[in-house]
């Protein structure tokens, strides 16, 4: 399996075409975060679908129980690969959007977004540090019934070691010479895929490089 999901965060659907196309023959799919489906929606989707790359959902779904599975049944006919909620939206509300998901979606829980530290956390109440609040949430996903979890490369072994069936999701990717931007906990593609995860999100060290296919040529020379 290609490990790598290009995140395309882009409005503009025929740059997002473009990149796609461009990547098409070294990703393992494509992911469309909020920027994208806040304007173009499911037929949007459903239009990068015709690439024949698997797509990957990031919603970040997080709402009550009822909202989120109904939010899920109203994305129909979307099927995507991958689908993501926030975990801290609990237990219920996990269980109701993997009963309502497309057989075949994996659903996933956003755990610790990887723009944040531990002082971020500590501002919003949390007590710990990220690696204690990811193994926290991600028991609580896998009591629910999701597929896996989205956390940083940080957190990814000793999580794994607990969940060993797990479909884990790490973004925060960056190669040895890429700037971090607005991240705080980053990983590197080999060190990632050596620490357990199922698939890679990466975004700007491939869609924002003057030649997209080439850097992620460069960047699979890697794994």
């Amino acid at each position: 399996m290609k490990p790598i999901y290009v995140a395309i965060d882009t409005p503009d659907i025929a740059r997002a075409k473009l990149l796609a196309k461009a990547v098409a023959p070294l990703a393992g799919g494509i992911k469309l975060g909020l920027e994208f489906f806040a304007h173009n929606g499911r037929a949007g989707v459903l239009e990068l679908a015709e690439t024949g790359l698997p797509i990957f959902l990031d919603l970040k779904l997080h709402d009550i129980p009822n909202t989120v599975a109904k939010a899920i049944h109203a994305l129909s006919p979307l099927t995507p690969s991958v689908l993501t909620v926030h975990a801290a939206g609990g237990r219920a509300m996990m269980e109701d959007a993997k009963a309502a998901a497309p057989t075949g979606t994996k659903v996933v829980a956003v755990t610790v977004l990887t723009s944040l530290d531990a002082r971020d956390l500590g501002a919003t109440g949390i007590s710990g540090d990220p690696q204690h609040q990811v193994e926290r949430l991600a028991d609580l996903a896998r009591e629910a019934g999701l597929d896996g979890i989205v956390c940083s490369g940080n957190e990814l072994a000793s999580v794994r070691k607990a969940w060993g069936d797990g479909f884990f999701v790490v973004p925060g990717i960056r190669p040895a010479d890429s700037a971090i931007g607005d991240q705080k906990r980053v990983m590197t593609p080999r060190a990632a895929l050596d620490a357990g995860a199922s698939i890679l999100v990466i975004g700007r060290p491939i869609t924002a490089a003057p030649d997209p296919a080439a850097a992620l040529r460069a960047i699979s020379g890697t794994l």
